[in-house]
C-alpha cells in the first residue's frame, strides 16, 4: 500500500542511540520511504535542532546522520528536474524555473517548546505538490478560511500558522545556507562567482539547497 503523505517523527539524527542510525542512514529503510510514496506523495521528517551560525557543516557534526539521509533522499529519487524540462514548465506556467527544481526543504519552527527551534524536512515526488510549497501568504490564507472551520468568535483555530509563517518557511536561514556551504566538497552554488538571479544557467549540486532558495524564494 502507497501513502500520500508519511511522517516520520521518532529519535532526532544526533540521538546517541543505534536505532536513530538507522532511521536516517539505513539505506533499505530510506528507499522503503521513498517507495510507500504514491506518485505525488509528500515525506515530512522531523530531523532535530535547528543549525546556528557558526556550526560546522552538519557532515562534520554532530548532525552527521541529517546530512548523510539528505543525500540518500536526493540519490533515490528526490531529485531536481532537468533543466530544459523545467524551462518548458517556466513558460506553461508562468513561474520562476527553480520553483521545479527544489524537492527537498528544511524549515525552523520556534514554537515547538524544546528549548531551542527546530527544523523538519519535506520532500516532494512530484512536482504539481512541489509548487504548492511557494504559494504566496495570500494563497495559503485562502486555503485555510475554506478548510479549517472559524471558532464561535470568527477567528481561526490555528495558533502558530498562517499565510505570512509559511513564507517564513520558505526562506531557509543564513545558519542553513553557511551550513550548507561549509561541506568539503562544496557545492556550485556556494562560489562566490555564482550571481543568482542574473537569466543565467545555475547549476545546483542538490535537491536540497539553502542557497538556491534564498536566492531566489
Amino acid at each position: 500500500e502507497q501513502f500520500d503523505v508519511l511522517i516520520m517523527d521518532c529519535l532526532d539524527p544526533n540521538d546517541d542511540h543505534p536505532f536513530a542510525k538507522v532511521l536516517y542512514t539505513d539505506d533499505g529503510y530510506v528507499t522503503s520511504l521513498y517507495d510507500a510514496l504514491t506518485e505525488d506523495g509528500i515525506l515530512v521528517v522531523q530531523v532535530g535542532e535547528a543549525s546556528e551560525i557558526d556550526d560546522p557543516a552538519d557532515e562534520n557534526g554532530s548532525f552527521e546522520n541529517r546530512s548523510t539521509m539528505i543525500k540518500m533522499l536526493d540519490a533515490i529519487g528526490f531529485k531536481s528536474f532537468d533543466a530544459a524540462i523545467d524551462r518548458c514548465l517556466q513558460l506553461i506556467t508562468a513561474l520562476p524555473y527553480f520553483y521545479s527544481y527544489q524537492s527537498i526543504h528544511i524549515y525552523e519552527e520556534s514554537h515547538c517548546e524544546f528549548g531551542a527551534p527546530w527544523t523538519t524536512l519535506i520532500a516532494f515526488k512530484d512536482v504539481e505538490t512541489r509548487k504548492r510549497w511557494y504559494r504566496s501568504p495570500a494563497a495559503v490564507e485562502l486555503d485555510l478560511s475554506r478548510r479549517i472551520l472559524p471558532t464561535m468568535d470568527g477567528k481561526t483555530s490555528l495558533r502558530y500558522f498562517d499565510g505570512a509563517t509559511m513564507k517564513s518557511y520558505q526562506m531557509p536561514s543564513r545558519a542553513f545556507e553557511d551550513n550548507y556551504c561549509r561541506q568539503q566538497d562544496k557545492p556550485d552554488e556556494c562560489a562566490e562567482k555564482v550571481r543568482f538571479g542574473n537569466g543565467e544557467e545555475v547549476n545546483v549540486s542538490s535537491a536540497y539547497s539553502p542557497v538556491f532558495e534564498r536566492h531566489f524564494a
